[in-house]
């Protein structure tokens, strides 16, 4: 059973659920939305969607230094008490973030936090590419609206494969966090630094 990519964005802004995991349930369901958000609530996983509902505004600052120095990264997690904030759990989670973002270089921490410019050059140059490779024009738009969705998922930290398990984005990780922790949490904002960059650019 093949699910469209329009059905697992339903599922997810229904459930909050990552997107891999709402893959699986609705083929579980054979297509059916209603039956897959079922699937997902005995699984667990859509009682963590609820929680992201829920303010949070405790947490902590995570942190990560690499290779002798040369890149740092400092990444706001937020959760909904200080209690969960001062577990061990929720400590590990930031440092993994942290680490994440040292190796994986996101630009920003979801697909609204990306500027439309950004995306405006990409499509104008995805569309250059197809047309000097003689790819009809009428289907140089699909063909360009799948290079973007692939793009997004290098640049924003929620939708990349999280670093110590490529098999779920960090945005599932997170999710699993919550359903273990019990609290909405959310990464407010992250900053990158790597020796001698180019600041200009």
């Amino acid at each position: 059973m093949s699910v469209t990519a329009a059905q697992v964005r339903e599922l997810r802004e229904k459930t909050g659920v990552g997107m891999m995991d709402c893959k699986k349930a609705l083929i579980e369901a054979n297509g059916n939305v209603e039956e897959a958000i079922e699937f997902l609530r005995k699984k667990g996983m859509a009682k963590a969607a609820k929680r992201a509902e829920r303010s949070a505004n405790e947490g902590m600052v995570g942190h990560y230094i690499h290779m002798g120095g040369k890149i740092g990264v400092l990444v706001e997690v937020n959760c909904e008490t200080d209690f969960v904030a001062r577990t061990d759990d929720f400590k590990t989670l930031a440092k993994d973030l942290a680490m994440h973002i040292a190796a994986s270089q996101p630009v920003a921490v979801s697909r609204e936090d990306v500027p439309e410019e950004i995306i405006a050059k990409e499509r104008e140059i995805y569309a250059a590419q197809m047309r000097e490779e003689g790819k009809p024009e009428h289907i140089i738009d699909k063909i360009v609206n799948g290079k973007i969705e692939k793009y997004y998922s290098q640049i924003c930290l929620l939708e990349q494969p999280f670093v110590k398990n490529p098999d779920q984005t960090v945005q599932e990780m997170i999710t699993d966090a919550m359903a273990s922790l019990g609290e909405n949490i959310v990464v407010r904002r992250f900053v990158r630094f790597q020796l001698g960059e180019d600041l200009t650019s």
